[in-house]
């Protein structure tokens, strides 16, 4: 199979063009990470109700998911930065008409459902636009270090947002910081729509036969006769489903065993968000081993001996250590994955296969929540954190012996061995 970006052009302005794509897409997510958080807070302030926090979880995960396969074939139809553009002045749109409602007195919490249902579409739409066009910016040599500087980003974003957000409601009111989701959105658009030039990828510039649902059949095909892809997103859906009691159970098992005070609660998530931090530097200037199935086997064993010692440890001190340490692992793990899938897929499949990506990766730790959650009403979370990090490890074992795998994380013709 010919490499995906082996022929590439060269990318003039790379660096540039680079710049302002990540610095739009870190104040687009800035403004919508403190909404989401102050959304949250507000329910959970205003309902003290589980099923209403329930059911906003639910209305932010439902349209991603269902939306992933057709926002996968768009990003491979049509221009991906004016897609991402759109997806952001829905949810600015919608975020301004709220906050106008809000402040005429009616602040119904189903209007936050609607909210983060609409929130979700527009992650929908965006996730894989944005996984697609990095190659289109970026030479395939340069695009560890990109993803490894956009991991950390990300991580410095989720770090810094509930902080922020906390403070914005003690000292205003939610409707304030609805007005400022949309000034950021509406900055993220314009450094986009001004100053970003993208040309267009080759299935875009073209005049569309078929149909969308051809269109997805044409990616589905394309995975089946795809080795690597079939096995790739195999070990994904087992590996997210095995994350599910790390992800989710952590704060509940933290509660449980090391008790209740919320500072306690806040102190694993900024472990994790300064590990995460630590890890996307580690990754970005690291680039990681030669072949990046043995980056990602690495990490995989990292984060199974964490989650098997987050099971173990009796001390909460030790825990936080190694819940950090989970942190720095997750992108040493995640950006040779997006870098692997970026190199070795046509660019013209690229959105499609991102779109599928999307739906195993959005789908998947749910589905291991309906597995684990109920179980953990019976069984120690600890016993839980003991098994999945154990099936983990196996499961890193498997991935550093699949030869197709093996085969497909070697570097590329245009990348120095």
């Amino acid at each position: 199979m010919m490499e995906a970006n082996d022929q590439v052009a060269p990318k003039p302005h790379w660096k540039k063009n680079i710049i302002l794509f990540l610095s739009s897409q870190a104040i687009s997510l800035f403004g919508s990470s403190f909404v989401q958080y102050a959304m949250m807070w507000y329910i959970t302030l205003n309902t003290q109700s589980g099923i209403m926090m329930t059911l906003y979880i639910i209305c932010g995960f439902i349209p991603t998911f269902l939306l992933s396969p057709v926002a996968g074939v768009w990003a491979d139809r049509y221009n991906r930065k004016l897609l991402i553009i759109y997806a952001d002045a829905m949810i600015a749109f919608a975020t301004l008409i709220l906050a106008v409602v809000f402040l005429m007195g009616y602040n119904a919490t189903w209007l936050l459902f609607l909210m983060a249902a609409i929130r979700a579409v527009g992650a929908g739409i965006q996730t894989p636009a944005v996984g697609a066009i990095l190659p289109q910016i970026v030479p395939s040599d340069q695009l560890t270090r990109v993803n490894g500087i956009n991991g950390s980003l990300h991580a410095v974003i989720m770090f810094v947002s509930p902080m922020v957000s906390a403070a914005l409601l003690t000292m205003s009111t939610i409707e304030m910081i609805f007005f400022i989701d949309v000034i950021t959105a509406m900055l993220a658009i314009a450094t986009l729509l001004i100053f970003l030039k993208i040309p267009l990828h080759e299935k875009a510039s073209e005049i569309q036969k078929t149909s969308y649902f051809s269109d997805f059949k044409e990616g589905l095909t394309y995975i089946n006769n795809n080795d690597f892809l079939k096995k790739f997103f195999l070990f994904f859906a087992f590996f997210f489903i095995l994350m599910a009691p790390a992800a989710f159970l952590t704060p509940l098992q933290v509660t449980r065993s090391f008790g209740d005070e919320v500072w306690r609660l806040t102190a694993i998530e900024i472990a994790f968000s300064v590990g995460m931090m630590a890890g996307g530097g580690i990754i970005a200037s690291w680039g990681g081993f030669t072949n990046r199935v043995h980056t990602m086997t690495f990490a995989s064993f990292i984060m199974g001996a964490c989650t098997f010692a987050l099971g173990i440890i009796p001390n909460f001190w030790i825990y936080l250590v190694f819940m950090a340490l989970f942190g720095v692992a997750m992108p040493i793990f995640n950006t040779p994955t997006m870098v692997l899938v970026q190199e070795k897929v046509d660019e013209n499949y690229l959105g499609r296969i991102f779109g599928v990506f999307g739906m195993i990766s959005t789908s998947m730790m749910p589905m291991g929540m309906l597995i684990f959650g109920p179980i953990a009403d019976v069984v120690k979370i600890e016993w839980l954190l003991v098994a999945t990090g154990l099936f983990i490890l196996i499961l890193a074992m498997l991935l550093g012996k699949n030869k197709v795998l093996i085969q497909a994380g070697k570097p590329t013709l245009n990348e120095s061995p």
